[in-house]
């Protein structure tokens, strides 16, 4: 049995809760709000993100951040990518070294272009640092369906003992050492996600959405290579397999905010209307970025930037994607 803290109690941290403790671990969820904390104690459910997943008693809640951390033997980030910088800082004083610390969050920092653990690596370097990421919508491992997720680590025992803490005869874990990979997968298809949605949005059909995720998934690799990701990694779960669940499921945040996009809101709009931290907004300008910083062609999230920053019409950008020259596939 592990001593475990989710940092973050939107509907991932929950469902993975509810699955480590499951699991036979002692566990302990941190919320960054006190009504939050309060609903927990009171429901033992998250009422607003993840409702009808009861989530059993021997869960204890918190909102001290030294509470959470002290003592324990892994410690899962499930904060929003914006918010892991700083909830790092609040956590820094507390990590022991070589403390586990894994990353759920996923996204690039905007400024920095740095992804989630190397924010954390930089924030907390007496971690031990590790990324668990994958096609795995909380809706659906809160009701223990089967599902396959990949955890990557500097360091092969690491990421051998978070598939021990987290494999179940539900909850399959494979193990890679390419955190880089892992990680640009995670944030780039949240950015084709919401092409994807805003497709549907546009009512265009599986055809467009089939062109998408393999055109998507091209613009993932190209740049994860350049970056210094190895080009197996896109072809995995973190890569094709979480591109494909997040454009097809109505579970994907993005896609439903593209949707809404595609039909005529405004990038606020939609975000509001979702309810939910929708991570490829925040992902998007970065991407954006590091196509210009490794020279890598990068069309569907250029049409995106363009769509929620520059205000072209959503048809309009369509129409200049399938217009553009003609080449070879590969």
């Amino acid at each position: 049995m592990a001593k475990v803290s989710v940092i973050g109690s939107g509907s991932w941290g929950t469902a993975l809760a509810w699955l480590l403790c499951n699991n036979g671990h002692s566990v302990t969820l941190w919320s960054f709000l006190e009504e939050e904390n309060n609903m927990f104690i009171e429901h033992h459910e998250n009422v607003d993100k993840l409702p009808g997943v009861k989530l059993p008693d021997a869960i204890r809640y918190t909102t001290d951040i030294k509470e959470a951390v002290e003592g324990k033997d892994l410690l899962v980030l499930a904060v929003p990518s914006m918010a892991v910088r700083n909830t790092s800082k609040k956590m820094k004083e507390f990590v022991k070294e070589g403390q586990i610390i894994v990353d759920v969050a996923k996204g690039i920092e905007e400024e920095t272009l740095m992804t989630m653990t190397q924010i954390i690596r930089e924030e907390i370097p007496q971690a031990e640092v590790a990324v668990l990421s994958g096609p795995t919508h909380a809706e659906e491992v809160g009701k223990g369906l089967p599902t396959t997720i990949v955890t990557g680590a500097y360091n092969m025992k690491t990421a051998e003992y978070v598939q021990n803490v987290f494999m179940s005869p539900v909850f399959r874990v494979y193990t890679s050492q390419d955190i880089l990979g892992i990680e640009l997968g995670a944030a780039l298809k949240n950015v084709i996600a919401l092409a994807a949605g805003i497709a549907d949005g546009l009512g265009f059909g599986d055809n467009t959405k089939a062109a998408l995720i393999t055109r998507g998934i091209a613009e993932i690799s190209r740049l994860g290579i350049k970056a210094g990701a190895k080009a197996s990694t896109f072809s995995g779960l973190s890569g094709i397999g979480d591109l494909v669940v997040t454009c097809a499921s109505m579970h994907s945040r993005n896609r439903r905010a593209g949707i809404l996009i595609g039909k005529g809101y405004s990038m606020q709009e939609a975000m509001n209307e979702v309810h939910m931290v929708v991570e490829g907004v925040y992902s998007a300008k970065a991407a954006l970025k590091m196509a210009k910083k490794y020279d890598v062609e990068m069309p569907i999230v250029e049409a995106v930037n363009d769509i929620l920053f520059n205000g072209k019409s959503a048809s309009d950008a369509v129409m200049e994607l399938m217009l553009r020259v003609k080449k070879e596939e590969v």
